[in-house]
């Protein structure tokens, strides 16, 4: 039987602005069996305190690969139901915040690095020590501009890669509305045969992605960009067979499907900057709308935050004709609604409450860890869980009811009560 890990390759660390203590090696580790994701980005690569927390407590595992010490394991999971015990590993990770000047504009650009071992996460510290502060942030921010870091990261070791984070979040990615470009080649010139893949963002998804053709030679890679463990798998990746570094990038690179299983996404309308909208008025309105009204907000006429979806018809009906792709070679696609909102739903409490904390544990030590649960458990363990077997099938068919995320606000994404009147089990 094929062996099949979950990935979550954009994580933040304690170091990151506005993130939970709790994100430690042992607490990376500790969700990740909770959500039964095997293959976890430390994040955070370039600050050296953390470089120096990473180099004391993990250890080589498979090659470019790396592993919790086994002293800390037991006292980690030591709360983790037995279900949902498995080996993690890291990948060594990082994400860089680039604001500079081409063009006559200013540009605001966030690049996911990954590397094949800490010494050159070490050098690369060192090399942006030189550039700017590395220290005030786990995200650090460079008048870099991400071409550069890519030479720079090339220069450190061939065998390490950059790819573009969120792509579409308005203010702060390569394809963004606000200071973004209109293309992966604008953006990286002559080093773009290097990018083989980009990052959707919590606020799209394949689909969306699929109707941008410069995009056709790359694949799409998903993570949570998290700032609490809890959120640990929200998005990610699946990936088949033994893995190490070269042959997860390899398989990339190829989109081969005996290695990629393709990505795990939340619905795109639940991320933040889905629609345009403006919140201090409470304006929420699709692209057609926004345009109808010159973009601006049909309460006080202040220019509205365009939204991701916005952003995707625009250059989607920028494109030529002899932009045209041939046959175009898509990994897979699934969404989730997260175990804790689903339990919400159903007990009619919010997601981080005790209740649903409580009620999430006793699922997880009956069902095993979440991912494996919401994708791929059988009909009779399902049926076992009674009504929340049922949402979870039908969040699989795609049966829910989607409120889009605006300027900042989250959207919300429910399954209809109507679908789910069955025999009811107590989580």
């Amino acid at each position: 039987m094929t062996t099949a890990t979950y990935a979550d390759l954009h994580v933040h660390s304690r170091y990151s602005r506005a993130t939970s203590p709790a994100c430690t090696p042992e607490g990376l580790f500790r969700h990740a069996q909770l959500k039964g994701v095997g293959l976890v980005g430390t994040g955070d690569c370039t600050h050296p305190g953390w470089l120096s927390e990473l180099s004391e407590k993990l250890i080589p595992d498979a090659p470019g690969l790396y592993a919790l010490r086994p002293e800390l394991r037991a006292a980690a999971a030591a709360d983790v139901p037995e279900a949902c015990r498995a080996p993690v590993r890291f990948m060594i990770t990082g994400e860089i915040s680039s604001i500079y000047s081409r063009g006559g504009r200013v540009r605001k650009v966030h690049s996911l690095v990954w590397l094949p071992s800490l010494e050159a996460a070490a050098q690369l510290s060192a090399r942006l020590a030189r550039v700017g502060n590395v220290l005030s942030d786990g995200r650090p921010i460079l008048g870099l501009d991400p071409r550069d870091l890519l030479t720079l990261l090339l220069d450190i070791d061939p065998g390490a890669a950059l790819v573009p984070a969120h792509i579409w979040t308005p203010w702060f990615s390569m394809l963004g509305a606000k200071s973004g470009f209109d293309s992966v080649e604008e953006c990286f010139g002559d080093l773009t045969p290097h990018i083989f893949a980009v990052e959707t963002g919590l606020s799209s998804d394949p689909p969306m992605n699929h109707r941008i053709r410069c995009l056709d030679p790359l694949a799409l890679v998903s993570n949570s960009d998290l700032h609490s463990p809890a959120n640990l798998g929200r998005n990610a990746n699946l990936f088949f067979g033994e893995l190490t570094y070269p042959r997860l990038l390899d398989g990339l690179r190829s989109r081969d499907p005996a290695v990629c299983g393709g990505t795990v996404d939340l619905f795109p309308e639940e991320g933040k900057y889905h629609l345009d909208g403006h919140r201090s008025c409470g304006v929420r309105l699709e692209p057609a709308d926004s345009l109808a009204r010159g973009n601006r907000c049909p309460a006080c006429g202040k220019e509205l935050t365009i939204g991701v979806l916005h952003r995707v018809v625009e250059l989607e009906r920028g494109q030529s004709q002899s932009q045209a792709s041939g046959k175009v070679r898509r990994l897979p696609y699934r969404h989730i609604i997260p175990l804790p909102e689903l339990l919400g739903q159903m007990l009619g409490c919010a997601p981080a409450s005790k209740k649903v904390a409580t009620a999430y544990g006793r699922t997880l030590a009956a069902a095993g860890p979440e991912l494996p649960l919401l994708l791929d458990a059988d009909a009779a363990t399902l049926a076992g869980l009674g009504e929340l077997g049922a949402r979870i099938l039908r969040v699989r068919e795609g049966r829910v009811v989607r409120q889009g995320g605006y300027d900042g606000e989250y959207g919300v994404i429910r399954v209809a009560d109507d679908a789910c009147q069955t025999t009811s089990a107590s989580p």
